[in-house]
């Protein structure tokens, strides 16, 4: 059986590993750092600094089928921060059933999406969101973020 739950301490390795794989399939095309990509951003470094900020993991929702996490949400003050589906996992409305179950209880109202990620935007535009005017560097980078709005 699946269901959305919040994250525990046990879960932070497979958070990472989604998080990770998901971040080089999705980012390294567009930003094109294979030293962040490859080197920096690790699944242990990454898990270990999930179990040192305890607001992030307060703030997570993993998708649970069978004890099996497939994806997770991280939102935090009415905002998306992540949604990540294992990329195995992708085309089984794992993602619209996180920001469905988000959108119910964390009253979300907002994000912030790479404007190259059209795949993400086009996601977040079926399930009610709207692009705004307002974008925003991707801190560090020459990359754009741009900001969408429930309606």
């Amino acid at each position: 059986m699946h269901h959305i739950r919040k994250a525990k301490k046990e879960d932070v390795s497979r958070i990472a590993e989604i998080y990770v794989f998901n971040n080089r399939i999705n980012f390294y095309p567009i930003f094109k750092d294979t030293s962040f990509s490859f080197h920096e951003l690790q699944v242990v470094p990454l898990a270990k600094s999930l179990l040192v900020d305890s607001d992030t993991l307060d703030n997570t929702y993993v998708y649970d089928d069978h004890q099996i996490i497939k994806g997770f949400i991280y939102t935090k003050d009415k905002e998306i921060k992540k949604l990540f589906v294992d990329p195995f996992f992708q085309g089984q409305n794992i993602g619209e059933k996180l920001l469905e179950y988000a959108m119910e209880y964390q009253d979300i109202s907002f994000l912030w999406a790479l404007e190259k990620n059209i795949r993400a935007i086009k996601f977040y535009q079926r399930h009610g969101f709207s692009l705004t005017n307002e974008k925003k560097y991707e801190e560090g980078t020459d990359e754009y973020l741009v900001k969408l709005i429930r309606y």
